[in-house]
C-alpha cells in the first residue's frame, strides 16, 4: 500500500465517493491534499456528501492517472472538523493550512477566512485503510 500512496502526490484532483441513505454511491469532484498520512478535503456543511459522511463515515477517493489508464482508489473512514464559525477558530486554521498546501499563499487571508465562515466550510480528513489500483509505471 505504501508504494501506491507514494504516487498520489501532495495535492490533486479526484472523486470522493460517499454512500447515500439508500446505499447507492454519490460521487463528487474534489481537490485533495495528502500529507503522507491523511487525505484532506475542504467541504461545505450543507452538501449531500457532507450529510452522507455524517450518517456513514465510510469513504473512497478515486484518483485518475494522467494518461487515463492508470488510477488509484483510497478507502477509509472520514473524520469531519466542526463547521467554521469564527475567522480564527481551529477549523479555519486547518482550512488555511489546507489552502497553503494545495495552492500556496492566498492574496487576502482576511477575505479567505471570512468566506470560510460564510460558506460554512469544514475539513474532511481520512487515514487510508486500504489502497488499490493500477498506478502508472515508475
Amino acid at each position: 500500500m505504501t508504494s501506491l500512496l507514494e504516487r498520489i502526490g501532495t495535492t490533486g484532483l479526484g472523486v470522493l465517493v460517499t454512500l447515500k441513505r439508500d446505499g447507492r454511491p454519490q460521487l463528487s469532484n474534489i481537490t485533495y491534499v495528502y500529507d503522507g498520512e491523511r487525505v484532506r478535503i475542504s467541504l461545505t456543511d450543507d452538501r449531500a456528501k457532507t450529510k452522507n459522511l455524517r450518517r456513514d463515515p465510510r469513504a473512497s477517493i478515486y484518483i485518475n492517472g494522467a494518461n487515463g489508464r492508470s488510477y488509484l482508489v483510497l478507502e477509509g473512514k472520514a473524520e469531519l472538523t466542526p463547521v467554521a464559525a469564527d475567522p480564527y477558530d481551529a477549523t479555519v486554521e486547518e482550512l488555511v493550512d489546507y489552502y497553503r498546501k494545495g495552492s500556496g499563499e492566498h492574496p487576502d487571508w482576511d477575505e479567505y477566512r471570512a468566506v470560510m465562515v460564510q460558506d460554512k466550510r469544514l475539513i474532511f480528513s481520512m487515514t487510508v485503510d486500504h489502497a488499490y489500483g493500477m498506478p502508472s509505471p515508475s
